[in-house]
């Protein structure tokens, strides 16, 4: 890294504070902090859902999957996720948004008191903070892997770097600063894969040999199907793929959240479905053509930094050292603003009521909120070692628990469902959960797909169950809630106020 790469990532740190700036003056209420006050256009929505999707990871743990395995990265990850988010277009999205329009909602897990009852939703709004406490922190972690490769800066600096300008933003511009943030970074990162492509097409002899690299590539690179990324381990990603991006992740329910109604809301989730289609191609394929260029690599997490450093003219090495680190800040704040939103509307209501007020959160309470749990997060990130790495926090950790979480919260948006009440909730995340740590700890021999699926098959099987053996009628506020929810409606005076 020059004086120009540096140069580089200043002028990107000014953009992320001149749209702080502006978003700032847009924020007059938690409303506005939490969901843009309902007023997010489609194209900023769809944008920002797909940049929050994924995060610095992808360039690290990834890309140490494609130098080592090939295509089997995109197949159990990009491609299964462009399915069930085209799929949650037509279920899942529309009705995020008009959850906010019948009942004024600002956080996704607001509606459960209502859909199930309080300790319900208590229960699933402190698994899914603890959870993405240390999700969250996984996304640090490998951010500071680029930042050392590039700078030679210590993982602590780099975590600290990365934290302290996601907190900045994340606390100051709120939902409106993530979104805008996300499509100026989608904007820096277009560029730097492109030119990465350019790159890496240029040192292996011109653009036809992009076409040709599987030809030089062991066979195993162009397997769709390979151990330990199984069939089954391919078709649980996909199941957890459609509860997480349709919303059981909840920076992700926000962006839908945000949309002004349904129509905004699925238009917004077929565009993210769209980029998730095409555009891991683009960044994958300096990855998968790494093994040519550095076949002998003795870390290939590196492999996509180091690239970037010996490829690269001056300036451009800070441009995809931006693009990279654009993708934590955008799914950390993203993270940190949504868990701020369950933590201010939904858990301290109910812990601390004399002090709390779900009508009417502070905007600083929100504030501090978020500051407490992007340095916690920065605390796991220093010891990720410690849970297996990046890639295990990542897949087996979250992948194995946001399913039991997640079950609740989103099939209970559907008529479908509606015989399912607060049993079935608390049962299938119980069991889903001790699953997991059976599966995790006291079994040995088990492969990676045991670990993911295993949790999530369990939970979704025990929450239909419940909902067939019920016998108590469904209460008339929530058969009222679900049929709201199928289509769009103005909102009545009550509703926007």
């Amino acid at each position: 890294m020059n004086a120009l790469d540096y140069g580089v990532m200043a002028l990107y740190a000014i953009m992320i504070v001149c749209i702080t700036f502006w978003a700032m003056r847009r924020i007059g209420s938690t409303k506005d902090f939490f969901a843009a006050g309902g007023k997010m256009p489609w194209w900023l929505s769809g944008v920002s859902h797909h940049m929050s999707g994924y995060s610095a990871a992808v360039f690290v743990a990834y890309a140490a999957v494609a130098y080592k395995s090939g295509i089997t990265i995109y197949f159990w990850w990009a491609f299964p996720i462009s399915i069930a988010v085209l799929l949650g277009a037509w279920i899942f999205a529309p009705r995020w948004a008009r959850l906010r329009i019948h009942m004024n909602i600002e956080s996704p897990m607001e509606y459960l008191a209502t859909r199930y009852n309080v300790p319900t939703q208590q229960v699933l709004a402190w698994s899914g903070v603890l959870l993405k406490v240390f999700d969250v922190g996984a996304k640090w972690a490998a951010i500071a892997v680029i930042i050392n490769v590039f700078t030679g800066f210590s993982p602590l600096m780099g975590i600290l770097i990365s934290g302290t300008l996601s907190l900045f933003y994340s606390v100051m511009g709120g939902l409106w600063a993530d979104a805008c943030n996300d499509f100026g970074q989608f904007i820096v990162q277009f560029v730097a894969a492109i030119v990465m492509v350019i790159a890496v097409a240029i040192h292996l002899g011109g653009f036809s040999e992009l076409l040709t690299i599987w030809d030089r590539l062991p066979p195993q690179h162009t397997t769709i199907v390979q151990e330990p990324y199984t069939t089954g381990f391919i078709l649980a990603c996909f199941i957890i793929y459609t509860l997480s991006y349709n919303g059981g992740t909840w920076n992700l329910a926000q962006r839908f959240i945000a949309s002004p109604g349904g129509q905004s809301a699925r238009k917004a989730a077929l565009l993210s479905a769209a980029l998730y289609l095409l555009w891991p191609l683009v960044l994958f394929y300096p990855m998968w053509a790494a093994p040519l260029l550095y076949p002998d690599l003795a870390d290939p997490s590196r492999s996509y930094s180091v690239m970037a450093m010996d490829l690269l003219p001056e300036g451009l090495t800070g441009l995809v050292l931006v693009a990279m680190f654009t993708h934590t800040l955008s799914m950390t704040s993203s993270d940190a603003n949504a868990i701020t939103a369950v933590v201010t509307r939904d858990i301290l209501p109910v812990v601390l009521p004399r002090y709390f007020s779900q009508r009417t959160p502070s905007l600083l309470a929100a504030r501090i909120t978020t500051t407490l749990f992007i340095l916690l997060t920065l605390v796991i990130a220093l010891n990720a070692g410690r849970f297996g790495g990046v890639l295990s926090l990542l897949i087996i950790w979250f992948g194995g628990l946001v399913g039991p979480i997640s079950i609740p919260m989103l099939l209970g948006l559907l008529p479908w469902f509606r015989r399912c009440g607060s049993t079935a909730a608390i049962a299938s995340w119980a069991c889903g959960v001790s699953v997991f740590f059976t599966v995790k700890f006291l079994l040995n021999d088990v492969t990676t797909a045991t670990v993911v699926a295993s949790p999530v098959l369990t939970s979704l099987a025990v929450y239909m169950l419940c909902g067939v053996l019920r016998r108590s009628p469904v209460s008339p506020e929530v058969d009222t809630l679900l049929n709201a929810l199928n289509q769009d409606a103005p909102a009545t005076p009550r509703e926007t106020n």
